[in-house]
C-alpha cells in the first residue's frame, strides 16, 4: 500500500461561503422548507432553462413525483436503462409500474431511440432516459419516437447539472426532469433533489404532493398570524427540502460554471495522458453536447494487460480510490426475478468500465499519480505475461 495520501474518487467543493450561508439560515430561525427553498427553485429553473422547478428531498423522490404527476401508475410499463443507479428502476416500482430494461449505446452508455424502440410494449406509458455520468442523452430522436405514441419522456438528470444538449442545459427538452444534489454530484446540498418541467399543473401538484398534499403550504401557514385550516386533497408524501440545504444549493449553483470548467480541464488532461494507450477507451463528449464529467470512466478492453478489476486493485495498492463502472440493475437480486432481457452492451460496460478520480481541487501531481499507477501496473503485468510465455 502506498505511503502517500489517499486519492479519493470524488470530493465535493465546499467552502466558507457555504458555511456562512448555513449560518445565516440557522440565524434566521427558518430552517425547514421556506424562503431559501423558493429562491433556490427560482434560481435553478433559470439556470436550467426550465419553466418550473420543485425542490425535493433527493433525486429518487423527484423521479417518484415525476411519474405520479405524469399519470404513470399500476400496470404501466416504464422503459429504463439497466445501466444506471438502481433508483432509476426503483422509481417505477414505487407507483406500481413495471420497469422494462433497455440496452444502451456502447460509446455513451445512454439509451437511444433504437434501444428504446426495441423495449416498447403495448403497456409502455413512460420512458426514463439518463444522462449517465453527465454524458448528455440524445433526446430529440427519443422524443420523436415517443411523443406520437403518447409516451412521457422523463429525464433522469441526476448527474447532469452543467452538461449541455444542442446548446441548452440537459433536461430542458424533456417533459419533466429529475436532478440530484448528492455529494457525488457537482452541485451538492448534502442530500436533495429537484424536479423541473414546463407543465405548470404538474409543478403545482408536485409542490402539494411533496408536503403530504396539503391544500395550504407550510410556508404560507407559517407566514399567517391566524393560519388557515388545511385539507389533504390526496395521499401525499414527505419529500421536502430544508432551507439549510437550499442555502448551500444557492451558493453551489453560483459555483457551477467554475466547477464544470475545472472538471473538463482535468478530463482533457486525463485523455491527453491516456491517448493511444492500447485497451483503454475514455468516455468523451458526444457530437450533440458537452459533458460536465460528473464521472470520468474508461472502458478497459481486451488488449490492455489488466482487466477492470485488476486495474482497480493496482490503483488501490497505490492509495487511489477508483470505482467500478455503472451498475447493471437487472443483475441485482431485487430485479433478477423479472422477465429476462438481452442487454449485451450494458453487461459489457458494467464488467469493463472503471471510474477514475476527478474533483475540483485535484492537483496535477495527484492526477499524475493516478495515471502512473495505472500504466506502471499494466507494464508490470505485460512483462510478467511475456516472461510466462517465454518460459
Amino acid at each position: 500500500m502506498s505511503a502517500e495520501p489517499r486519492i479519493n474518487v470524488m470530493k465535493p467543493w465546499l467552502g466558507q461561503e457555504e458555511i456562512d450561508a448555513v449560518a445565516a439560515a440557522i440565524s434566521s430561525g427558518w430552517v425547514a422548507q421556506g424562503p431559501r427553498v423558493a429562491a433556490f427553485e427560482a434560481a435553478f429553473a433559470e439556470a436550467m432553462e426550465a419553466e418550473h422547478a420543485v425542490a425535493t428531498s433527493n433525486c429518487t423522490t423527484a423521479l417518484h413525483l415525476a411519474l405520479v404527476v405524469a399519470g404513470v401508475g399500476p400496470g404501466a410499463d416504464v422503459i429504463v436503462p439497466s445501466f444506471s443507479f438502481i433508483a432509476t428502476a426503483n422509481a417505477p416500482t414505487y407507483v406500481g409500474a413495471n420497469p422494462v430494461f433497455a440496452d444502451v449505446d456502447a460509446t455513451t452508455g445512454n439509451v437511444t431511440a433504437e434501444t428504446v424502440r426495441l423495449a416498447l410494449t403495448p403497456k409502455t406509458r413512460a420512458v426514463i432516459v439518463v444522462d449517465q455520468g453527465g454524458i448528455p442523452v440524445d433526446l430529440d430522436p427519443i422524443r420523436g419516437l415517443c411523443d406520437p405514441l403518447g409516451i412521457v419522456v422523463i429525464e433522469d438528470a441526476a448527474c447532469g447539472a452543467g452538461s449541455t444538449y444542442r446548446g441548452r442545459p440537459v433536461g430542458a427538452g424533456a417533459d419533466i426532469a429529475a436532478w440530484s444534489f448528492h455529494p457525488r454530484k457537482l452541485l451538492t446540498t448534502g442530500e436533495g433533489g429537484m424536479l423541473t418541467t414546463a407543465h405548470a399543473d404538474w409543478a403545482e401538484r408536485a409542490r402539494r404532493l411533496r408536503e403530504h398534499a396539503m391544500s395550504v403550504s407550510a410556508a404560507d401557514r407559517q407566514a399567517s398570524l391566524l393560519a388557515p385550516a388545511e385539507e389533504y386533497l390526496e395521499i401525499g408524501f414527505n419529500f421536502r427540502m430544508t432551507d439549510v440545504q437550499a442555502a448551500i444549493g444557492l451558493v453551489q449553483l453560483g459555483r457551477l460554471p467554475q466547477i464544470v470548467a475545472r472538471r473538463r480541464e482535468l478530463v482533457a488532461r486525463y485523455v491527453k495522458m491516456l491517448d493511444g494507450v492500447p485497451g483503454l477507451r475514455p468516455v468523451r463528449d458526444p457530437a450533440w453536447g458537452t459533458s460536465n464529467f460528473q464521472s470520468f470512466w474508461l472502458e478497459v478492453q481486451g488488449d490492455f494487460p489488466l482487466d477492470r478489476d485488476g486495474a482497480m486493485l493496482a490503483l488501490a495498492e497505490a492509495g487511489i480510490s477508483a470505482r467500478r463502472g455503472i451498475m447493471a440493475a437487472h443483475r441485482q437480486p431485487a430485479y433478477t426475478n423479472r422477465p429476462g432481457a438481452w442487454l449485451p452492451i450494458t453487461e459489457r460496460l458494467t464488467d469493463a468500465t472503471l471510474i477514475l478520480p476527478v474533483y475540483h481541487e485535484m492537483t496535477d501531481r495527484e492526477q499524475d499519480r493516478v495515471v502512473d499507477a495505472l500504466l506502471r501496473a499494466a507494464e508490470t503485468t505485460a512483462a510478467r505475461q511475456t516472461a510466462e510465455v517465454i518460459a
